[in-house]
């Protein structure tokens, strides 16, 4: 009776503030419709008493836990429950106290960081392949008009980040975080560039260099699987494409160093990764980024873009451009999130339901959480702090070329030119 007369409580509170398509299923067969005169697109099944305390306190990180643990059972599909659930956590919760954003800092380790990757990436290469596009590029895409299919976007995406750095012939670039490989390749293929790409991912280690090997480019392509601090050397060219995100607030400024050290004088390195909107470099709010830490990524930590220049610059690196890219990465997962829920029957097939139902909710949850402006993407391109810049473009029109061979034509033009002033110059001439 107790519990009973506080869920009617909470329901006509919700009512009160919106009519949510959302019905309850109790375990005694009594049905509670959120919204009077409209049909249900979400139906929550409660089969014990005790599940209500996910409810009444729902919290993102509540109500995907009970879901996870199949203390719950919903019903609908994957982004109509995110906004639901949202909306209850919006509607019950107040913006402050523990269900606020909480900043964390973990202490990141070799082996710790090795754990976390391995935990999300090791799950299956077929689990990835069943809802990624064809060449299995797990990050953000990039589209032109935002209805390009997924494939189209993601080898824009590519083909965007390598124009930025303005890789050639005759340049060597470093992936940090490679993935299954589809950059490097990419570089290899159409920008004649050599390639080392490493990852902690044995899946993605093995598969990547198969694919490097089916496409003949194992004399241009090296795949290590080693940790960034512990590589060695020069690179003309760095790219990391969403990897920071394992860092570590407190590594931040020693990772940026570690990529100054490795880039050559006049080398050109990006960063492409996810920011928290949040100025306090706060998770994400209602319990969201609890959620992600605790059945997702391990140990991750986001950054505001602030926190990120200012790491740059303590780590000897001097930014040239900053895009935000936060649209494009709620359009990705949306689409990720699409292609989960049309092939559920097959994934459900390579891992458990607990698992499945992880996924499920997070692709969906992050197409939310970039849509709502909670998280945000951005891609920064940066050199060596307090160096001759005369190498790099006047302004951003080469970043947008529609051929990507202007692109390095002019990149070459750039470095002849350079050649030429220096050699022109008189011996001890300044």
């Amino acid at each position: 009776m107790f519990w009973e007369k506080k869920l009617g409580s909470w329901v006509n509170s919700i009512r009160e503030h919106s009519a949510l398509p959302l019905r309850l299923e109790l375990w005694n067969g009594q049905r509670l419709d959120f919204a009077q005169h409209a049909p249900p697109q979400v139906t929550i099944r409660v089969p014990h008493v005790s599940a209500l305390t996910y409810l009444l306190t729902p919290s993102l990180s509540n109500l995907g836990k009970a879901y996870v643990e199949g203390k719950i059972e919903v019903e609908g599909r994957a982004d109509k429950i995110i906004s639901i659930g949202s909306a209850l956590a919006r509607h019950t919760l107040r913006p402050e106290g523990r269900f606020a954003r909480v900043a964390r800092s973990i202490h990141h380790t070799k082996k710790k960081d090795e754990e976390a990757i391995r935990y999300h990436y090791d799950v299956s290469n077929d689990f990835y392949r069943l809802w990624l596009d064809e060449n299995m590029v797990y990050s953000c895409a990039y589209f032109e008009n935002g209805d390009e299919d997924l494939a189209s976007a993601q080898t824009r995406k590519i083909d965007h980040i390598l124009t930025k750095i303005q890789v050639g012939p005759g340049h060597r670039l470093l992936d940090i975080g490679c993935g299954w490989g589809a950059l490097v390749i990419r570089a290899a293929q159409k920008f004649g560039v050599q390639c080392v790409g490493i990852t902690l991912s044995k899946n993605q280690y093995e598969l990547a260099r198969e694919s490097v090997a089916r496409a003949g480019l194992s004399d241009r392509v090296e795949i290590r699987l080693e940790d960034y601090r512990d590589v060695t050397g020069t690179y003309d060219r760095i790219t990391s494409v969403g990897m920071f995100e394992h860092v570590g607030a407190r590594h931040l400024v020693a990772y940026f160093s570690k990529m100054r050290s490795l880039l050559s004088d006049n080398g050109i390195a990006m960063n492409h990764g996810i920011t928290t909107t949040d100025v306090n470099n706060g998770e994400s709010a209602y319990g969201a980024g609890k959620f992600i830490d605790e059945y997702v990524f391990p140990h991750g930590e986001l950054q505001h873009i602030g926190t990120v220049l200012r790491a740059m610059q303590e780590g000897g690196l001097e930014v040239f451009d900053v895009e935000n890219l936060r649209r494009h990465y709620a359009r990705t997962c949306a689409l990720w999130a699409e292609n989960f829920e049309d092939r559920a029957e097959q994934i459900s097939e390579l891992v458990d339901e607990r698992r499945f139902r992880i996924w499920r909710v997070y692709l969906a949850g992050c197409a939310y959480a970039f849509a709502q402006d909670w998280v945000s993407l951005y891609q920064v391109v940066c050199t060596k702090a307090n160096s001759d810049a005369s190498h790099l473009p006047w302004s951003r029109r080469y970043m947008y070329a529609d051929d990507a061979c202007q692109v390095q034509c002019r990149a070459s033009t750039i470095a002849s030119r350079e050649a030429e002033r220096k050699a022109s110059r008189c011996p001890g001439v300044m």
